[in-house]
């Protein structure tokens, strides 16, 4: 072979590589509908509780059983179950990740990012690149100023799964969190946003004389009641219904998790604002939140931004720009800690 054909046979091969791909990229929402559909219809459920053929998976959840088969067949495909022979499957580790309430179940979170209020926000991604900011008021018939959270409590159903996912995503760092805050000299922690309260009452658990509070929207909080007293701190614990662009309870420690992402700068700064007009003296926070890499650097961070950016008005940020709000609404990180995930624990002391 001649060096010019060597060079033609390498540039055709790199061509066919980058084309697989790119079609394996075009296809991605094929994947995210497939885990929506197996989560949805609980195939790993099933299949732990021994249904493994598809006519017995089929006649538990009321669906067909020769497309139940090609839904099984191709969640196989993606290593969420595996062939146990005689047309029976058996569930792998990974598919049982998308059982309902199992150890660090992703199975809400699979049906909210499949669901169509999330999906219908992203059909909007190039009109929010045009225009400088989400659409996903008109994607989905909200009116403008409304955000995706008050979508959720138009919708308490959705927004009742949303919540669910949210928990999904706390348990994924859950335990790095609760390893890395430490609760010297802490008597109030307030969950900002906090949801149902799951990290919050983690921390409860670990500390008895703790006490813990959520601040969220009216329509999570009695959610977080029931979740306090399933994890045996009710007690201690209070869940207020309130707004934190208004206010924020006082605490000697402030949880804000996957809440600054959700807003533009000038909202974070009154989130933030906010906690350090009510914190007590030498009261900390702790911010978790992914991290934009470098450019060009394969990382989470930049996709959830652009999440981000179809589904809600905030962004994801790199640490000089988090920096530049901590030093605007008087706090300053302090340390910063790795998860096993893509979010980051920062700690900032109030300055």
């Amino acid at each position: 072979m001649s060096e010019e054909e060597a060079v033609g046979a390498v540039g055709e091969a790199e061509l066919a590589q980058n084309a697989m791909r790119m079609l394996e990229m075009i296809s991605g929402y094929w994947v995210t509908q497939i885990l929506r559909a197996t989560a949805e219809l609980s195939l790993a459920d099933h299949v732990a509780a021994g249904a493994a053929t598809p006519e017995e998976i089929a006649k538990r959840e009321g669906s067909d059983p020769r497309t139940t088969y090609r839904l099984l067949r191709a969640a196989a495909s993606l290593g969420l179950f595996a062939d146990a022979g005689d047309g029976r499957f058996s569930v792998t580790p990974m598919g049982g990740l998308l059982r309902k309430g199992a150890p660090g179940s992703l199975r809400e979170m699979a049906i909210v990012q499949g669901a169509p209020f999330h999906w219908q926000t992203w059909g909007a991604l190039p009109d929010a690149v045009r225009k400088g900011g989400t659409q996903m008021q008109a994607a989905l018939g909200l009116a403008e100023g409304d955000t995706v959270f008050d979508y959720f409590g138009k919708h308490p159903e959705e927004g009742g799964l949303f919540a669910a996912s949210m928990a999904n995503a706390t348990g994924m760092v859950i335990d790095d969190v609760s390893a890395a805050v430490d609760l010297d000299g802490v008597s109030v922690a307030v969950d900002v946003g906090g949801s149902t309260g799951a990290l919050v009452h983690t921390l409860m658990k670990t500390r008895p004389e703790l006490a813990g509070v959520v601040l969220d929207m009216p329509h999570v909080v009695d959610s977080a009641v029931q979740a306090a007293g399933e994890a045996g701190v009710l007690d201690r614990f209070t869940a207020i219904p309130g707004d934190f662009f208004e206010d924020v309870p006082a605490a000697d420690l402030y949880l804000l998790k996957m809440v600054l992402h959700d807003w533009d700068d000038a909202q974070c700064l009154t989130i933030l604002r906010n906690c350090r007009a009510s914190a007590e003296p030498g009261a900390r926070a702790v911010v978790v939140e992914s991290v934009v890499d470098k450019v060009g650097e394969p990382g989470f961070g930049a996709l959830l931004d652009i999440n981000m950016l179809a589904a809600t008005h905030g962004q994801e940020r790199d640490f000089a720009e988090f920096d530049a709000l901590y030093a605007a609404s008087g706090w300053q990180r302090v340390s910063t800690k790795p998860t096993r995930t893509p979010q980051f624990i920062q700690e900032l002391v109030a300055v």
